[in-house]
């Protein structure tokens, strides 16, 4: 009885602490959990239905804050689970079928919506009879949900949740609860200020006044706190002081009008970086190109963004903000000249920017203009550009460019032109300061006509051609003598890449992901002396030869899922290695020992999947904090581990029988062990200190052991 005890407690820990697909919120949380045993106190489990449950409030409030804590919370109790976030401006920007499409791929495989009613269809079939947990992230349009969900499309015990501004959306849904967020007490809104401007819940004996009036003007609005208080962090005293009289004066409804403090605060250059991530969102890190190019120097100005709590970075380098500040950031644009939209610097919604085009209402205010996806099928005449002399972004998607362009768009620095036609129509088409293109998605091959004029960008830094499935071969890029970004993921149909990529001299990535039809690199990328990521991963691509170890500078390189037959030993060549994957290579018969053995010190991540039957001594790497082993088929022991190791992954070794002892690990945060039944007995973690360690989760079944931990 006391087993089966323990094993439906360890279940119950496990699905309440599963962090799989935990989402990320903000570590300085104040007053959640009163939230959190509310809106539990509203579910009734024994309600033979699905529930609609509500939460809104003004925005900057912290409604996607608390839904996302529900969500990691509630998750592991559902057969399915997803999360959508910020519908409103997924809906502005590209309609009902781009959150019908978010909503399927969250809990499947992504499918093509080509219509609403399609994508109801298959909204159905994937919820059919399971318990579900969805959330719906700034509906602003009740007329959205019957697209999205109903009660009937799912299993009984299923619940709803979603997040708002308008809580007249929750009446129309018919929410069975609805939950205001208010704004914090103002005990809870000096703590969360404190730990943004002082990094600790209390304000120093001389701030604490001074904080109490500076708090006091937020009216509680947990944004308007933390974007304040990080501004104020580290300031001197005289800024507090001009910051408060500043915020006095400003009543306390217009939001937007505190935050702009921290924007009048900026300098040119940051306001700049700032207008471009509001406007022009979702913007990727390739816009640092675009900004460096414009000498606003990105690197320090998004540092400041950061530090200010104006932006948010993404995992992968994505940039975002707020809603309220993005809000702030158009407004401030709006403003530059609210009856004529020809006059202010960004256009982004559509229909002002198609009216520029299409009536030649082009000026050289206008620095940034954004078709989306209305462009599509759209003929452009070279005319139509004349005016535009300050243009650096543009996005066409999908636009048909016809005429005589030469001196035209001389400042253009980023051109996103996806699924631009196969046949090339403009005349003297030569963005010579251009340094992104952006042409994914796109039929065009090696012979495409506008590689040729395209050669004047001499610029050029990045290039990015996803999924061009006519790609065969690449073209000649010797031109592109200062490209860094070679981006050619799920090019399907490429077979080979031009020699003369071994001429890009400042190239740093290579990114050949699901390239299938690649089985080999050509000699010449060995000459990339300044590469630092390749990624072969999805590849067929069978050896990596002696001469990778020409690449001194490569940091990154992974094979994931590829036809690697063999790895050369010179990469422990790679001096400057940080990141090593090489897994799920069912052909890969051996490594040489000598190429593990000797690994540069440099190395952080290892995710190998070892071939023989004990790993060699990697205590030599110093500065390894993950180390994954996966199936490792003939691995029956793991050797003495580098002392500084923070996580450890071990998946379906079925012949591994033990390993070291972990209690030396003193700074492992996170252990697990999947699918390897040949363990004789469980890990000896008896010496971690249980005041630095949690544990996640516990399983035993009938061929793994599963335990993970965390510091």
């Amino acid at each position: 009885h006391e087993g089966a005890l323990v094993k439906i407690v360890v279940t119950k820990v496990l699905s309440e602490l599963k962090g799989t697909f935990q989402l990320i919120v903000p570590q300085q949380l104040v007053g959640i959990d009163d939230h959190i045993e509310h809106i539990m106190s509203l579910i009734d489990a024994k309600f033979n239905g699905t529930w609609i449950i509500g939460i809104y409030g003004m925005g900057g409030i912290g409604k996607t804050t608390l839904a996302k804590v529900l969500y990691n919370k509630f998750f592991g109790q559902f057969d399915i689970h997803s999360f959508v976030a910020d519908c409103r401006e997924a809906y502005w920007r590209e309609g009902i079928k781009c959150l019908q499409r978010q909503l399927i791929s969250s809990v499947g495989s992504p499918c093509d919506v080509s219509h609403v009613d399609k994508g109801i269809h298959l909204i159905k079939s994937r919820f059919a009879h399971k318990k579900a947990l969805i959330f719906l992230d700034d509906i602003d349009d009740s007329a959205h949900l019957k697209y999205l969900v109903d009660r009937n499309w799912s299993k009984v015990g299923s619940i709803i949740i979603i997040t708002t501004r308008n809580k007249d959306v929750l009446d129309q849904a018919s929410a069975n609860h609805t939950y205001q967020l208010n704004e914090l007490f103002f005990y809870q809104s000096l703590i969360l200020f404190s730990r943004h401007a002082f990094q600790k819940d209390y304000p120093p004996s001389d701030y604490e006044d001074i904080s109490r009036d500076v708090v006091s003007t937020t009216g509680g609005l947990p944004l308007a706190i933390e974007v304040i208080g990080s501004f104020l962090c580290r300031k001197r005293e005289d800024i507090w002081k001009g910051t408060l009289k500043k915020l006095k004066k400003v009543p306390h409804e217009k939001v937007q009008e505190k935050l702009k403090i921290s924007y009048e605060a900026l300098g040119y250059r940051e306001q700049q970086i700032f207008l471009d991530i509001a406007c022009l969102s979702p913007i990727t890190q390739y816009a640092t190109y675009m900004w460096d190019a414009c000498d606003f120097f990105p690197e320090m100005g998004i540092e400041v963004l950061s530090l200010m709590s104006l932006i948010k970075i993404e995992e992968y380098g994505g940039l975002s903000m707020h809603d309220q500040l993005r809000d702030l950031g158009r407004e401030i644009v709006y403003l530059e000249n609210p009856m004529e939209p020809q006059e202010r610097s960004r256009l982004w919604i559509y229909e002002e920017a198609l009216d520029v085009l299409d009536n030649c209402k082009g000026t050289k205010k206008i620095e940034a203009l954004s078709l989306g996806t209305c462009g599509q099928g759209r003929r452009y005449a070279a005319e139509q550009f004349k005016e535009l002399t300050n243009l650096r972004f543009l996005q066409a998607d999908g636009v048909d460019f016809i005429g005589d362009f030469q001196s035209l768009l001389p400042k253009l620095r980023w051109l996103q032109w996806r699924g631009c036609p196969s046949n090339f129509a403009a005349d003297n088409f030569h963005p010579k300061k251009l340094v992104v293109l952006d042409l994914s998605d796109s039929a065009i091959s090696e012979n495409w006509g506008g590689w040729d004029p395209l050669k004047m960008a001499t610029e050029l830094k990045v290039l990015n051609l996803k999924e061009c499935y006519s790609l065969k071969r690449t073209p000649d890029l010797s031109t592109f003598k200062r490209l860094e970004i070679l981006d050619l993921f799920d090019c399907v149909n490429l077979e080979e890449l031009h020699p003369s990529i071994g001429k890009l001299a400042s190239l740093i990535e290579l990114d050949l992901t699901d390239c299938i039809s690649i089985t080999k690199l050509p000699e010449s990328i060995w000459n990339l002396r300044n590469l630092r990521v390749l990624d072969i991963s999805g590849t067929h691509i069978t050896e990596l030869p002696d001469a990778i170890g020409m690449l001194a500078k490569l940091q990154e390189l992974r094979a994931w899922v590829c036809n690697l037959e063999g790895v050369s030993s010179n990469i422990c060549k790679l001096t400057s290695l940080e990141e090593l994957y090489v897994d799920y290579c069912e052909k890969l018969q051996e490594l040489p020992p000598s190429g593990l053995t000797y690994l540069p010190s440099s190395l952080t991540d290892l995710v190998i999947a070892w071939p023989g039957q004990s790993l060699p001594h990697l205590s030599q790497l110093t500065r390894l904090k993950k180390l994954c082993l996966s199936h490792c088929h003939r691995l029956e022991c793991v050797p003495e581990l580098p002392i500084g190791l923070s996580e450890l992954n071990i998946a379906r070794c079925e012949k591994l029988k033990a390993f070291t002892n972990l209690s030396d690990l003193k700074h492992l945060r996170e252990f697990s062990i999947f699918e390897s039944p040949s363990l004789e007995g469980s890990p000896d973690v008896s010496n971690f200190r249980r005041t630095q360690m949690r544990e996640l989760g516990f399983k035993e079944s009938r061929d793994s052991l599963h335990l993970r931990f965390r510091r």
